[in-house]
């Protein structure tokens, strides 16, 4: 058995490296292509020489940027308006009743277990029936009851291993449960905060499926994204999105580095 294991591990290591291959073979492709145009002359492929006039295009195009400042501005909304629901439900399951905690637990969690187009479908309905126009609130709404469970996790999960003793200790010494919650309790949940924050920014950025059916006329980058590629393939579309990957990749960095601290590590 002994003798079978290097190549038990050795085999195990190809399956690991073909699967890592295959999944970023095509992100390199695209970053790839956004700097390297490929030409074809009398059948055969070949490469442009380097340049950054797809970059300096998208920076050109007043669709996609306002399409970037709209995203910006939902991301953000959304992922700070999640951040205060996802606190208040945490503090409630942790002081609930047991069948009341559950089940508000598991309202929180559905939007997010349905599958996109589900919840995209039931949000337009909803929005249809009480007459309420689709556009920028819509898509922030949207986006808030997919990511509410993403912040309230992370949350729950720092809340629950601070315990009751920091809040009985603060009270006992005369903070008023005000004061306990803003100087003793959110100062120790501070790096779950920020990742949850974080976390939740990336997926209201990306997120494409809900937004479709809630934004109404208003565009979001990934929205612009799908509709540039409906089109045909240009390079500013590879630009486009290598930009969105390397932002996506900057923000869960920082979610790892935040997890990797002393105070994060906990959480």
């Amino acid at each position: 058995m002994k003798q079978k294991a290097p190549l038990i591990d050795a085999l195990l290591g190809l399956i690991a490296m073909a699967g890592l291959i295959a999944l970023y073979a095509p992100l390199v492709a695209v970053a790839a292509l956004s700097f390297f145009q490929i030409l074809r002359v009398r059948g055969v492929m070949g490469f442009a020489p380097f340049s950054l006039e797809p970059y300096v295009a998208l920076i050109a195009n007043g669709e996609i940027l306002a399409a970037l400042a709209t995203s910006l501005i939902v991301a953000v909304v959304a992922s700070l308006a999640s951040l205060v629901l996802a606190l208040m439900f945490a503090f409630y399951f942790v002081s609930a009743r047991r069948g009341f905690g559950l089940m508000m637990q598991v309202m929180v969690f559905l939007p997010f277990l349905l599958p996109p187009i589900i919840t995209g479908l039931s949000l337009l309905i909803a929005f249809r029936e009480i007459e309420f126009s689709r556009g920028l609130a819509t898509i922030i709404v949207g986006h808030i009851v997919f990511i509410v469970p993403v912040v309230y996790r992370t949350v729950l999960v720092r809340l629950q291993l601070l315990g009751g003793s920091l809040t009985e200790a603060s009270l006992d010494l005369g903070a008023s449960q005000a004061q306990t919650l803003i100087h003793v309790i959110l100062p120790q949940m501070r790096p779950a905060l920020i990742s949850g924050v974080l976390l939740a920014f990336a997926i209201s950025f990306d997120e494409t499926l809900i937004t479709l059916f809630v934004a109404g006329s208003e565009t979001t980058l990934p929205i612009r994204l799908w509709a540039m590629m409906r089109v045909g393939f240009v390079p500013e579309i590879n630009a486009l999105a290598t930009l969105i990957l390397v932002f996506t990749a900057v923000i869960t960095v920082a979610i790892g580095l935040l997890q990797r601290s002393p105070a994060g590590h906990a959480s």
